[in-house]
Order: C-alpha cells, then structure tokens, then sequence
C-alpha cells in the first residue's frame, strides 16, 4: 500500500505558478515564497506525515496534535508570519547500519515536520525543474530500481568498461550550511523564505541526555534534509560532472546518483582516472570527504565470451545490492544483481532480534510483524535474478521463529511437525520477484 508521505497533494494554483515559472526559465530567482506557506500548505504537509510518526522532544504526537488541527495551523501559521516561529531540538536516535556500526537519525517535534514538509513542497516546485535526469533520489515517480536500471544501461548497452564507485563519508553531517544557502539563493530571492529553512537547519541536537549545536549538516531523517541534500549535490555534483567533467573527457561518461550515493561509468581508464583525482578535490572544496575504503575504481567491462571460467570481473556495490555479470541460458553476458551480503546480515539479525523479543506475543500479532518485516524486504530487494537471497531470508526467519517460539515455555518443545501445522494457518510469505530491472 502506498505510505502517507508518498502520496500526492493537490497542487495549489499559487504553487502551479511557481512550477510554470520555474520550468520556463531556469535562470529566473523566485520571490515571494514564504507567502505559499499558508495555512492551506501547512495542512496538506501535516496529511502527509504518516500516523505513527515518531515523536520529538516535546512528545507529541500526530493524533495529538490533530485533536485540535484548525487552531494549531492557525496558531502555527500566526508565528510564522510575525517571526516567531522557533525550530524545537531534534532527537537523536541511532539505529544499527551494519555489525558494530549505528546510523544517527533525527526525529523533530510533529510541528517542525509539518513546517519542514510545507517548505519541501516549494522547494520540490522549483528544483523539479532543475534537478538532472540522472538524479534519482526521494524524487516524484523515481525510484532506486530507477537507478538500478540506468546502471545496467550504462554497462549493459552504453559500453562503460569502468565504474567509479563512491561513497561520501556522514554526507548528511557534513553538509556545509553557508553554501547550501548560498545555493538556495541562486534560485530563491525571498530572504524571509530562505530565514525559515535556516531555522530548520540551525537546531539544536538532543542526543540521549546530551544536547549540542552542530555547526554543519542537516538532520538525516528530518523530512527536509532529502530536499536539501539533493540541492547541495546538484550544484556540487550533478552539474559539476555535466559542465566541467563531461566536456573534458575523450569518451562518454554517465554519472547515476541516489541522494548521496553514486556511480560513475567510463569508456576507458583515463576518464575515470582523471575524474576520480578532480572528484576528490571537488568534495573537499564542499567539505565533504570520499571514504577512502569504499570509493573505488573498478574494471567492469563485458567479460571475454571466450573466459572459460566464467567468472568475469569484479563487483561493484550500489543502492543495498552487489552487481556482477552472469551468464544467460544463451551463453552470453547480462548484469546480475543480488542483495549485498552486509544488507543481508542486516535483515537476518534483525528478524532474529525480534523473534526473540517479542517471542511471548501471540502468534498472529507475530506472524502479521514478520509478514510486513519480509514482504518489505521483498518489495525491495525482489529484483529478478535474486531469489536465492531472498529464498534464504525466508528460510532463515521460518527457522529463527521455531527457535525462539520453542523457548518461550518449559513445557514442551515445539516439534517441527506442530510448527508446520501452525505454518499452515500462519504462512510466512513466498519469495517473489517485484521488481524487473532487466527484460527476461
């Protein structure tokens, strides 16, 4: 089903202005803005809020706050129009990335998303007109299967024999908020419209009992910072790569971006050698820093049909999934791609955690958790060519469930013939593919 956020509001007629204008000339600042957030703009962002958003400092939540909705826009949009509207701390949660790792996620007070959101809405107005073809991150009707397929264009169709795999190191916590600012500026001339995104972005951090004020970054997980993110890498990557990088090359090139991760695909080795030393640079004047183990330069041409091996060459990794070439059933070469084995471990451990903290619930409230936890995961990563990954996810969750349902009672252990008996009546779903990057 589709989530809240991801469905579409009505679009404004003061907001089809701007998109016409927009689109029309690229050159053009907007003014005007902070006039779009009315109270009608503040109502749709808080329609897009999902129900059981988290909650922020101030423990609101969204039924709460929608107990009153007429007096709280009314009241919200009255501070905003005389200048006193202040942004609440963030909170800070860490959640695991990887065996070791966690990822810092700020949650923000129900208001603040529903004032994040109305600005997202206008800035979306301005920068969908802008924005590259090949940038496919929290974008309208683009996904990462999206970007999935353009990489196996550029291989597969394109002739790109090397692949520049990047990795921006806290992108998210590195962002440099002068410039992104600045960066605003080049297309939004309503100083009182680029003062409220300031305040979204010059907010304090509430990190378990530890508060702080970042100098640089916006709040990964905030309902803005995809937006701006995406502003702040267009101007220093998508038209870098397509003004300053193409131009110089004696070859085609392609870059395919996903919010802040990226490939880029070369004819041959000294464009990308050459790309990979200005791209180095290009980060540090933007103040962000490539990971020194995870940016890469790979050989990914075509194998030789000949190779009696099979193997071809090496991997690449790319939006949760590893891309290597396969053979077909004709005996020729097709870009395969399954689920990246740190991203694996990832959803095998998670389901085992919670089998076994939640192992005295009922079984249906149980089996309707783990059904949402793997029909997730399937969505996703149900891409054609990788059912055995997902075969063995499947697999995995069947057998962790018996085991921790087993030790919930000293009773009796469960046989694996009652546990079958009960798979019967609480099936786990099948594997499936959902997706098709490439044609069968």
């Amino acid at each position: 089903m589709a989530r809240n956020e991801d469905r579409e509001s009505p679009m404004s007629p003061k907001l089809q202005k701007v998109v016409d204008r927009a689109r029309k000339d690229p050159n053009a600042r907007l003014y005007s803005l902070a006039s779009l957030i009315d109270e009608a703009a503040l109502k749709r962002a808080h329609d897009r809020i999902r129900k059981d958003a988290a909650v922020g400092v101030d423990g609101v939540t969204k039924e709460r706050y929608g107990q009153q909705l007429d007096q709280n826009i009314h009241e919200l949009h009255e501070r905003l129009k005389a200048g006193r509207y202040r942004h609440q701390p963030i909170r800070r949660v860490h959640i695991p990335k990887a065996p070791g790792k966690t990822r810092p996620i700020g949650i923000s007070c129900i208001e603040d998303k529903i004032v994040q959101g109305a600005l997202t809405e206008v800035l979306q107005a301005i920068y969908e007109q802008d924005f590259a073809e090949e940038s496919y991150g929290f974008r309208p009707g683009r996904s990462a299967h999206d970007a999935l397929r353009a990489v196996d264009a550029m291989v597969h169709h394109e002739g790109a024999e090397w692949i520049l795999e990047a990795d921006i190191q806290a992108f998210f916590d590195s962002v440099d908020r002068a410039k992104l600012l600045e960066m605003l500026r080049i297309r939004v001339a309503d100083e009182s419209f680029i003062r409220l995104v300031g305040k979204c972005l010059h907010v304090g951090v509430l990190d378990g009992e530890e508060f702080s004020r970042p100098d640089e970054g916006t709040a990964q997980g905030s309902i803005i910072s995809p937006m701006l993110g995406n502003v702040y890498l267009h101007y220093v990557l998508d038209m870098w790569f397509e003004q300053v990088i193409a131009p110089r090359l004696s070859a085609k090139a392609r870059l395919v971006r996903y919010a802040d991760d990226f490939v880029m695909g070369f004819v041959n080795r000294e464009d990308a050698e050459v790309a990979l030393m200005m791209l180095q640079q290009r980060m540090a004047d933007f103040g962000l820093t490539l990971h020194p183990d995870k940016t890469r330069l790979v050989k990914f041409g075509r194998p030789d049909r000949n190779d009696p091996g099979g193997k071809g060459p090496a991997t690449i990794d790319f939006l949760g999934f590893t891309l290597f070439w396969r053979r077909t059933l004709r005996g020729g070469w097709a870009l395969g791609m399954k689920t990246r084995k740190a991203r694996l471990q990832r959803a095998l451990k998670a389901i085992g955690e919670f089998c076994r903290s939640h192992r005295h619930d009922s079984l249906k409230e149980q089996h309707a958790s783990l059904t949402r936890r793997l029909q997730g995961h399937f969505n996703y990563f149900g891409v054609n060519g990788n059912m055995r990954a997902l075969g063995y996810l499947t697999h995995h969750a069947e057998r962790v469930w018996h085991k921790w349902l087993c030790r919930r009672s000293q009773r009796g252990r469960l046989t694996w013939e009652r546990f079958r008996e009960r798979l019967k009546l609480f099936p786990l779903p099948e594997p499936s593919i959902r997706v098709r990057i490439w044609a069968t």
